[in-house]
C-alpha cells in the first residue's frame, strides 16, 4: 500500500472548487435583465454580424444541440434587436377583377389593414343606402319615362297603319297582353267565333285570305320592333349606368382622397369601378328586383366576397420587427395555404381564403426553424431556397403534388420577402447540409456555434446566478446561495468538467422548478441546498432502475465481481451503460490466458463480433505495446485470449484497453492483481495512459458496489491522469475518500497501473537495456522470452 500513496488523490481534488460567499454577494448584487448570453461569445458575435448584415444570402445557421438554452437566448437576443427596428408593412390580397384566379396584392404600412377593412365596409353600408334609392331621382324617372314613351310611340304608330288597313278589309284589330289578333266585320259588328262559324264557306275563305294578308303586312310593319325594343333597353342601361356612375363618383372620392398617398389601393378603387357598376345595375338596380328574388341573394355577402381585403398579418406601429418560431415547417405552415368550401358539390374558392404562413408573418423581420424538422420536408427546403434566392413569397402547391382541386386554384401574386431565416440544429447536420447542399453555403452564410461547455469566469459565473435569479422571479421562487452552489456543481457535472459549465442551462432550470416540489413538501418558502440534493435524488431513484437491477446482480453471484482479494488474470474493468435518459456505470470483469503459440492476442469480443471497430482497436495496440516494451531482442511469440466476461452486448470504445494491458501482463507473469481495485483507461502503443468518458459514472458505480458490500479502505479506483480535471463526484464518494475508506488512483503510463495492482515496482529499463529480475516488467520479459523459445523449438522439431 505504500507504493500507492504516490498515485492517490486528495479529496479536494475530486470536485470543483467554489466559493459561497461569492455567490451570496452575487445574489444580492442588482438584477441586470441585459443578459442574454452565458458564455458563448462566439455565436453571440456571429448573431450580431448575421442579424446586422442586409445583403442577400446572409442567413444563420445556429449550431447546437438542443436544451443548451440556444433558442431561448436567440429569441431573447432577437427581442432586443427587433424592438429597435422599425415595423414591417402589411401585406393584403385584393380581388382582381380582370382575372379572379390571380388575385393582387396592397403593401399598407403597419395598423392600416384594420382601417382600410373599415373603410371598404362603411362604403358597402353607404353603397346599400345609396342603391336603389339613386333610381328613385326624378331626372331619372323623366328620363326613362321618355325612353319608354319614345318606343311605345313607334309601337302604337305602327299599330294604326295594320288597323287602318283592317278596317278597309274589313277586319278588326285587338291587342291583349302584347298579342295582336283580327276578327270579321259584318254591319259595323265584329262576330264571334259562334257567329263567324254560320257564313258560308266562301265567306269564311274571304276572310281567312284577308286576315293571311294583314298578318303578313303586321309583320312587316313590326319587323323593326326588336330593334326598338333593344335600342330602348340599350337606352335605359346606359341611363342606369350614368345614374350609378354619377351616384358613386363621390363615394369614391372620398375613398381616394383618404389614401391618395397610396398608390395600391387607388389602383385597386379604380379597377373596382366598372365591377361595382356591374354588381349595383345586377343587383341593385330597379330591373334586378323583377329578374332575381331578393330573398336567395345577400346582396351584402357578394360585395363583401368582391371587395373586402385579406389582411395576411396585422401588426401594430409600435411592435417592431416580428419574431416567428415555426415548430412545424410543412409547406401550408411556410408558404401559407389556400382553403376550399364546397357549394352545392362543386368546390369554389377566393382570394379571401387565402391564410397566410410563417413567411408572411414574419416578413419584414426574422424566422426560426429547426432544421432537422425542415429537411425531413424536402419539397419545402427546395422551395424555401427559391424563395431565399428570388426574395419573393409564392403561394404554390408543392411540386408533384396530385390533387384535383389545385388544378382550379388560385396562382395569388408574389409578395416581396424581406426576412432572416434562422435555422436551428447539430453540428452533423450543418456539415452534412454543406457537403450535400451546394446552394446551403450561398444562402446561409453565417455559422453561430453554440459551444457544449462554457468555461467558467467571473463573467460568466455573474451570468449563471442572474439567469437563475430571473427564472426565479418569473416562477415567484425564492432561493437561497446553497441552492445555487449545488445547482453549480451540477452544472460542473454535465459538462464533466471542473472549470466549465455544461450549455445546457435548461436542464439547470428544470432542476430548480423540481427542487420547488421538495421545498414546498417540506413546508419552506425558499429553496435550500437539500431540496437540490432530495430533487437529484428523486431522479435518480425514478431512473435507476436499471442500474439498482445491475447490482443485486452482482450482490447475488449471477455476476462474478470480487471486490477483496487478488487473482491472476483477472481485473475489474469499468463500463458505462447508456440506456434512454439514463446513465450508470458498473464494473465488468477483464478476463486473460496466455499460452504457448502464435496467435497473438486474440479478442474474444471482436471474433464473437460483439466489439465494434473502436474497441477491436484498442486490443489490436496490445500487441504493439508488448513487443516495443519486452521484445526488443527476441521473437514476440505468444497465444493469448482476452474477453470481457458476462457481456452478452455490442462493446465499443478503448477505455478497457488499460485493464486488458494489466490483466495480459498478469497472465503472462502469473503476478496476482489486486481485486478491490477497478481500472479504466486507454492506452497507446507506448503504453502512455489517455483519457476517457464517463469517469465520474465509472467511479460511482463501482463505489455503490463497495459501498453495498462494506468498505474496506483498501478499494478505488485507477483513472487517467489527464482525466482529474474531468472529476466531479458526488459528496459520498469524497466522504469516502477523505475518510480513507476508498481511494481514487490516477496514472500517466502502464507501469503506474502495474504497481498499484501487484503492489511491485514495474520496474523500469537499465543502461544494459534490462529490467530488474523481481520487477513486474522483468518477470513479463522472461516470460515471454520462455514461450517464445518452446514456440521456436516447436517448430525446429
Amino acid at each position: 500500500m505504500e507504493l500507492n500513496k504516490a498515485f492517490r488523490l486528495s479529496h479536494k481534488s475530486l470536485g470543483p472548487t467554489l466559493n459561497l460567499d461569492t455567490i451570496k454577494k452575487l445574489m444580492l448584487s442588482e438584477a441586470d435583465t441585459n443578459i442574454n448570453f452565458i458564455g458563448q461569445e462566439r455565436a453571440q458575435h456571429a448573431l450580431e454580424f448575421g442579424l446586422d448584415m442586409d445583403m442577400t444570402g446572409y442567413n444563420l445557421f445556429v449550431m447546437g444541440e438542443p436544451a443548451t438554452g440556444r433558442h431561448t437566448l436567440i429569441d431573447n437576443h432577437l427581442q432586443q434587436v427587433a424592438k429597435i427596428k422599425s415595423t414591417p408593412h402589411e401585406w393584403c390580397y385584393v380581388n382582381n377583377f380582370d382575372d379572379t384566379r390571380t388575385p393582387t396584392y396592397i403593401r399598407l404600412a403597419a395598423g392600416e389593414g384594420k382601417q382600410f377593412i373599415e373603410h371598404i365596409e362603411s362604403f358597402i353600408d353607404v353603397l346599400l343606402d345609396t342603391f336603389p334609392s339613386a333610381f328613385d331621382n326624378p331626372s331619372f324617372q323623366r328620363k326613362k319615362r321618355v325612353i319608354e314613351r319614345d318606343f311605345n310611340v313607334k309601337y302604337e304608330k305602327a299599330l294604326e297603319l295594320v288597323e287602318s288597313k283592317a278596317l278597309e278589309s274589313g277586319l278588326v284589330l285587338y291587342e291583349e297582353k302584347g298579342a295582336v289578333s283580327f276578327a270579321p266585320v259584318i254591319d259595323g259588328k265584329p262576330l264571334t267565333d259562334a257567329e263567324f262559324s254560320q257564313l258560308k264557306e266562301d265567306q269564311r275563305q274571304q276572310f281567312y285570305d284577308r286576315i293571311s294578308d294583314l298578318e303578313v303586312f303586321l309583320n312587316e310593319t313590326l319587323l323593326e320592333l326588336p330593334l326598338w325594343k333593344r335600342e330602348a333597353s340599350e337606352n335605359q342601361r346606359k341611363l342606369s349606368k350614368e345614374t350609378i356612375e354619377n351616384a358613386l363618383k363621390p363615394l369614391l372620392k372620398d375613398l381616394e382622397h383618404i389614401y391618395a398617398a397610396d398608390l395600391g389601393v387607388i389602383k385597386f378603387l379604380k379597377d373596382m369601378h366598372d365591377t361595382l357598376v356591374d354588381m349595383v345595375q345586377e343587383f341593385l338596380a330597379d330591373e334586378a328586383d323583377e329578374e332575381k328574388n331578393k330573398e336567395d341573394v345577400d346582396v351584402r355577402k357578394v360585395l363583401e366576397e368582391e371587395l373586402i381585403p385579406n389582411i395576411l398579418n396585422v401588426r401594430k406601429s409600435q411592435d417592431g420587427a416580428p419574431i416567428v418560431y415555426e415548430p412545424n415547417p410543412s409547406f401550408q405552415n411556410i408558404f401559407g395555404r389556400i382553403e376550399y368550401s364546397s357549394v352545392q358539390g362543386s368546390v369554389y374558392t377566393s382570394y379571401r381564403m387565402i391564410r397566410a404562413g410563417a413567411l408572411h408573418k414574419a416578413n419584414g423581420g426574422y424566422l426560426l426553424i429547426d432544421a432537422d424538422k425542415l429537411m425531413q420536408q424536402p419539397a419545402v427546403w427546395e422551395s424555401l431556397k427559391l424563395a431565399l434566392k428570388s426574395q419573393e413569397i409564392k403561394m404554390e402547391s408543392p411540386t408533384g403534388e396530385a390533387n384535383i382541386v389545385n388544378a382550379s386554384s388560385l396562382t395569388p401574386q408574389p409578395i416581396p420577402m424581406d426576412i432572416k431565416v434562422i435555422l436551428m440544429g447539430s453540428r452533423e447536420l450543418y456539415y452534412l447540409m454543406q457537403e450535400y447542399d451546394n446552394e446551403f453555403n450561398e444562402l446561409f452564410r453565417v455559422l453561430a456555434d453554440f459551444e457544449h461547455y462554457i468555461p467558467l469566469n467571473d463573467k460568466v459565473q455573474f451570468g449563471f446566478v442572474q439567469k437563475i435569479k430571473q427564472y426565479a422571479a418569473e416562477q415567484h421562487l425564492e432561493i437561497s446561495a446553497d441552492a445555487v452552489e449545488e445547482l453549480f456543481k451540477f452544472s460542473f457535472r454535465q459538462a464533466e468538467h471542473q472549470h466549465k459549465l455544461s450549455a445546457r442551462f435548461a436542464d439547470v432550470l428544470e432542476l430548480l422548478s423540481e427542487s420547488q416540489f421538495y421545498a414546498k413538501r417540506d413546508g419552506d418558502k425558499e429553496i435550500h441546498q437539500s431540496h437540490v440534493i432530495k430533487s437529484l435524488e428523486g431522479k435518480q431513484y425514478r431512473t435507476g432502475q436499471i442500474s439498482e437491477s445491475f447490482l443485486e446482480d452482482i450482490q447475488e453471484g449471477q455476476i462474478l465481481i470480487d471486490t477483496s482479494g487478488f487473482q491472476v488474470g483477472k481485473l475489474n474493468g469499468l463500463t458505462v451503460l447508456e440506456i434512454g435518459d439514463t446513465v450508470f456505470g458498473t464494473p465488468a470483469r477483464i478476463s486473460a490466458t496466455v499460452y504457448a503459440g502464435s496467435d497473438g492476442v486474440v479478442d474474444i469480443e471482436g471474433e464473437a463480433e460483439l466489439g465494434k471497430a473502436i474497441h477491436s482497436k484498442g486490443v489490436m495496440l496490445l500487441n504493439g505495446y508488448l513487443g516495443s516494451k519486452y521484445a526488443q531482442d527476441f521473437n514476440l511469440c505468444f497465444s493469448a485470449n482476452i474477453a470481457i466476461e458476462q457481456s452478452y452486448g455490442h462493446i465499443d470504445g478503448d477505455s478497457a484497453s488499460l485493464g486488458e494491458v494489466c490483466t495480459l501482463i498478469s497472465a503472462i507473469t502469473h503476478i496476482p492483481l489486486n481485486q478491490s481495485i477497478a481500472i479504466t483507461g486507454s492506452i497507446n502503443q507506448h503504453g502512455q495512459v489517455q483519457s476517457i468518458g464517463g469517469v465520474n459514472e465509472k467511479i460511482e458505480g463501482y463505489f455503490k458496489l463497495c459501498q453495498a458490500r462494506g468498505l474496506t479502505g483498501e478499494q478505488g479506483v485507477i483513472i487517467p491522469k489527464t482525466n482529474c480535471i474531468n472529476l466531479v463526484l458526488s459528496s459520498d464518494v469524497i466522504s469516502a475518500v477523505e475518510a480513507g475508506q476508498f481511494h481514487i488512483y490516477v496514472v500517466n503510463e502502464v507501469d503506474d497501473a502495474l504497481t498499484i495492482l501487484t503492489g511491485k515496482k514495474a520496474g523500469a529499463l537499465s543502461a544494459r537495456g534490462r529490467y530488474p529480475r523481481d520487477s513486474v516488467n522483468g518477470i513479463a520479459t522472461k516470460k515471454l522470452r520462455r514461450i517464445a523459445d518452446i514456440v521456436d523449438g516447436a517448430d525446429s522439431e
